[in-house]
């Protein structure tokens, strides 16, 4: 009688979206908190912060793109404004908002700058 093998089963690592990780495995995890501090420290961050970054005017753009468009459709649908009235009040909201955004979004990173440097973080 012939004999049969049976094949080896592994554990899926697969996500519930699908995707299956197929990179590295984990490695052993290391035997002392020292050894742990070290390999995070020597690691680093895997993604920076998005409040980390200082301010962009493209950000502000698209932030003040999106709140004219609401605006605009605000005027359209609730204050049954005409569309001309409501494309100038969202045009004027539209150069408004750019610049206020962008420096409002300056003044509170160099906030956090400075809250870093002061608590030693930076």
């Amino acid at each position: 009688m012939a004999q049969t093998r049976k094949k080896r089963r592994r554990k899926h690592r697969g996500t519930q979206g699908g995707r299956i990780d197929t990179g590295s495995r984990r490695k052993a995890r290391p035997r002392t908190k020292e050894e742990a501090r070290a390999r995070a420290r020597s690691r680093g961050g895997s993604k920076p912060n998005r409040l980390d970054r200082p301010p962009n005017w493209r950000s502000a753009t698209i932030r003040g793109l999106v709140a004219a468009g609401l605006f605009f459709v605000l005027l359209l649908l609730i204050f049954k404004r005409p569309v001309v009235e409501a494309l100038g009040f969202s045009l004027f909201m539209l150069i408004f908002y750019i610049p206020a955004g962008y420096y409002m979004d300056q003044m509170l990173w160099r906030r956090r700058e400075r809250a870093k440097m002061r608590d030693g973080g930076g």
